[in-house]
Parts: C-alpha cells; sequence; structure tokens
C-alpha cells in the first residue's frame, strides 16, 4: 500500500524525492511498530501464531495462508527493523529517480515479510519471486560502475535455483497424499523416501545460493559491491537468511530423511565456506568485499548449526541469522557513509581516521566487535550455541569452524588497525566530517541492539527454542519411523 501511495504522489519542489522519501520512511515505521505487536502476543509455544487462511485458487487447493512461529518471528521483526533505516541511510546518496528507488525499497520489505510468513507453498515461491525483482532494479540502476553485470548475475543465479525449486513443489503437489500446497498438511504426509532425495536436492540448490552456501556464493561479492548501500544493507541483513529459513521452513521438515542423509555433506560444506570465506577476506584490497566475503564464513556457522540437528544448533542459527544482519547491516552502513566521503573503498587510501573522525571510528569498533563474536555481543552468543550444538554430530567439524573464529578477528582488526590507526598520510583524508545527526539516528540503534542482544539474549532465544525443539524432534521421530 505504501508502494502505490508513493508511485502516485506528486513529485515535489525543493530536494529532488522529499516527499517521496518522507512517505517511504513513515510507512516503513509504521510497519516496523506494527510488527512489534507480533512480539507483544507472541505465545512461547511451537506452533503457529497469528495465522491467516483464505481461500485463493481452489482449482488446485492453493490458499493465502500466512502464519509466524519462532523461527519466523524474529527475521520479520529483522526485516522491518532493517528497511526504514536504510531509506534513512540513503537519504543524501539517492539523488535522482528517488520515488522508484522508496517503491522498490517497499516492495522488497513486502516481499521479505510474505517469504518469512507464507505457510503455502505457492504464496512462498510468489513471494520469493516478488522479493527477486525490486533488488534486481535496486542493484541495477542505483549501483556502481559494474552494476548491470551484478544484477544479471543475481538474478540468474536467484532464479535458476527458484525453477528447480518450483519443479520440486509441482511434483510434491501431484505426488504427496495430502494433495496440496499448505505447508502444515504437507509435513503431516510423509513423502516417499525416494523421492525425497530428488526434491530436497532440487529445494536445497535454491536455499544453498540465496545463503549463499560454498561453491554457490559467486554471486554474493559482486552484488554487494555494486549495490547501493541501502541495497548492501537489506541484501546482507535480510535476503540472505531466506536461504537458511527455507532450509528451516521447507526442505528439513518436508524431507527429513533425505535432509539427515545430507547433513553431513552440508556440514562440510559449510565449514569450507567458513574458512574459505575468512581467508580470503584477509587478502580483500576494497573494504566493501572484505565485509561480503565475511557474510559467506558467517552464514557458513548459521548452516552447521541447521545441519547438526539439534534443538541448540538450531536455535544458535536462527540467533545468528539475527547477529548477521544487524553486524553486517551496520558495517555496510559504515563502509556506505564513509564512501559518500571519499569515494572509494581502498583500504590502502585510508590511515589514521581515528583522529579525524572519532564518534565514526568508535561506532566502527563496536560493531567489528559485535562481527567477531566478542564476548558481552550478540555475535559470540549465536556462534556459542552453534559449536556447543554442533559438537555433538560433528566434533570434527566444529573443530575446523573454530579457526573461522580466530581467521574472523584476524581479517577485521587487521582492517581496522589499517583504516583508523597510525598517521593520517593521505591529505583527502583531513578534514572528513564526523557522523551527522541522521547517521548517528541510523547507527545508534544498531550498536544499542548489539550490546542487548548480547547480554538479554534469552528474552530472544526463550521464543525460537519451542519451535526449534519441535522441528527437531519432527525430523528424528520421520527418520526412525523410516
Amino acid at each position: 500500500v505504501g508502494a502505490i501511495v508513493v508511485a502516485l504522489s506528486p513529485s515535489g519542489g525543493g530536494q529532488p524525492g522529499v516527499r517521496a522519501k518522507g512517505i517511504g520512511l513513515a510507512v516503513s515505521t509504521l510497519v516496523f511498530a506494527l510488527s512489534l505487536l507480533l512480539v507483544t502476543g507472541f505465545q512461547d509455544v511451537a506452533t503457529m501464531q497469528f495465522e491467516e487462511q483464505l481461500p485463493w485458487v481452489q482449482a488446485w487447493r492453493i490458499t493465502y495462508h500466512l502464519g509466524i512461529d519462532g523461527l519466523s518471528l524474529w527475521l520479520v521483526i529483522l526485516t522491518t527493523f532493517l528497511t526504514p533505516l536504510a531509506l534513512l541511510g540513503s537519504w543524501s546518496s539517492i539523488t535522482r529517480r528517488v520515488k522508484e528507488f522508496v517503491v522498490f525499497m517497499l516492495l522488497l520489505e513486502a516481499g521479505m515479510i510474505g517469504v518469512f510468513g507464507a505457510l503455502n507453498l505457492f504464496l512462498f515461491y510468489i513471494f520469493w519471486e516478488v522479493m527477486l525483482i525490486p533488488m534486481y532494479f535496486l542493484i541495477g540502476i542505483w549501483g556502481h560502475e559494474r552494476r548491470i553485470y551484478a544484477a544479471v548475475k543475481f538474478f540468474l543465479y536467484t532464479f535458476a535455483g527458484s525453477v528447480l525449486m518450483l519443479i520440486a513443489f509441482l511434483v510434491l503437489y501431484k505426488t504427496s497424499a495430502a494433495h496440496s500446497f499448505d505447508i502444515p498438511a504437507l509435513v503431516a504426509s510423509p513423502v516417499d523416501p525416494a523421492l525425497q532425495v530428488w526434491l530436497f536436492l532440487a529445494c536445497a540448490l535454491a536455499f544453498a545460493i540465496k545463503v549463499p552456501m560454498f561453491p554457490f556464493h559467486t554471486w554474493l561479492p559482486d552484488a554487494h559491491v555494486e549495490a547501493p548501500t541501502a541495497g548492501s544493507v537489506i541484501l546482507a541483513g535480510v535476503l540472505l537468511k531466506m536461504g537458511g529459513y527455507g532450509f528451516l521452513r521447507i526442505a528439513i521438515p518436508l524431507f527429513p530423511e533425505a535432509a539427515m542423509r545430507f547433513a553431513p555433506l552440508v556440514a562440510v560444506l559449510a565449514v569450507i565456506g567458513i574458512i574459505y570465506g575468512a581467508l580470503v577476506s584477509l587478502v580483500q584490497p576494497d573494504l566493501k568485499k572484505l565485509v561480503a566475503y565475511s557474510s559467506v564464513s558467517h552464514l557458513g556457522f548459521v548452516m552447521l548449526g541447521i545441519a547438526a540437528f539439534t534443538t541448540t544448533g538450531l536455535v544458535g542459527s536462527v540467533y545468528q541469522m539475527l547477529n548477521h544482519g544487524i553486524s553486517t547491516g551496520a558495517l555496510f552502513f559504515l563502509v556506505g557513509m564513509l564512501y559518500d566521503r571519499r569515494h572509494t573503498r581502498l583500504i590502502s587510501e585510508f590511515g589514521g581516521l581515528k583522529s579525524v573522525i572519532p564518534w565514526y571510528t568508535a561506532v566502527f569498533l563496536m560493531i567489528s566487535l559485535s562481527s567477531i563474536a566478542v564476548p558481552g555481543f550478540n555475535g559470540f552468543v549465536g556462534e556459542f550455541l552453534i559449536l556447543v550444538g554442533s559438537w555433538p554430530t560433528f566434533p570434527v567439524m566444529v573443530v575446523f569452524a573454530s579457526l573461522g573464529v580466530i581467521l574472523a578477528a584476524g581479517y577485521i582488526l587487521w582492517m581496522v588497525k589499517r583504516v583508523f590507526y597510525g598517521e593520517v598520510t593521505n591529505p583527502k583524508n583531513e578534514g572528513l566530517p564526523d557522523l551527522s545527526r541522521r547517521e548517528a539516528a541510523v547507527l545508534v540503534p544498531l550498536v544499542a541492539l548489539a550490546l542487548f542482544m548480547g547480554v538479554a539474549s534469552p528474552l530472544f532465544t526463550k521464543r525460537i527454542e519451542p519451535a526449534a525443539d519441535a522441528l527437531v524432534r519432527q525430523v528424528r521421530a520421520q527418520t526412525r519411523a523410516v
């Protein structure tokens, strides 16, 4: 509705697009306020809540079925929280086609919330594709020099995976005893074990591309580097989580035996991604590409926790998805703000910024500590739960994954040292403006949340745990029965 209002609003005088930006910010802030009502009314149980179910395409038994549980609650909140910040963060950097930019951001938010709320496979697929189109245009129109290449690569990778996912959904509809697209009905109707393997592989490929898992990650650095700051924040903060969420909501509950069978392979690829992403981040000369490759490493932890099939591992994975959205989203904001000042992202161009922009440096350091999982920050809780939860299933993998924690400290702290400490060697860095009030309004909530989630994690995990435990029990019961 907000996107339609923005699209129909007249272009006001004065600063370009100020009316569209104002409406977009007001609408997205209102949506965030409404989404907080989900938290206040949420019960700490495993069942679906706030369900809506209406008949839609009755010939195919397709219903408009929405609902959330502990696995999706916080991901919806994360989406509604980051969208207004992304609009506020791009207030001065987006100066052309502003109305279209705001429309695409609001459509993207609608698609993302739809994916996390959909309880019907047909509806899930529609929202999955709807969210793809605005991000394609955000990268292709407002991106940097190689934006067309990055946008097309992002679209082709994601679309190729989603076509396989659609085929799996159609096969499941035709072969299932439930003869329905409704996810709860399909979960209660076990699929033939031989067919499970192929359907799981089709869905897992689509979700692995979105995570992205090694070796399906190559679209990510290009998309991140070429996207505008708001696009990078939403891409890292929310879109990548759809891959992990797809495993939790669809691939694992619908095909539990195949999921257990391929769990060791998923764990191995996750650990390769953890170490590979960290090693590549160590040698990056570009700030934004370093943060992009760090996402491959961080989301490897998420997939390791999912593959472990323990309640602790799954809770840690969902929590780490939230943590990554906060810390990496903030890092992309910070890199974008520095780029707006200097129009370069090369680490070699900086040095000694601590004495020039001290408040910016303080925020960057806090978010960096969150990203490398220092105790007291949100990242520590997620990674600790994942490693503890994965130990009973994959002890050797956990040992190797722990290297990723050490390497993360290496590439983040080395980058901080080169950018902020030492002498100001480049005269272009002298006199850079520190954080403005608008930039502070974007960053302070992210820093506050990184600290709050580090010390008050039970407020979040107690809502995730019942649904995670129910999923583990369901998978183990069905695999034992087979």
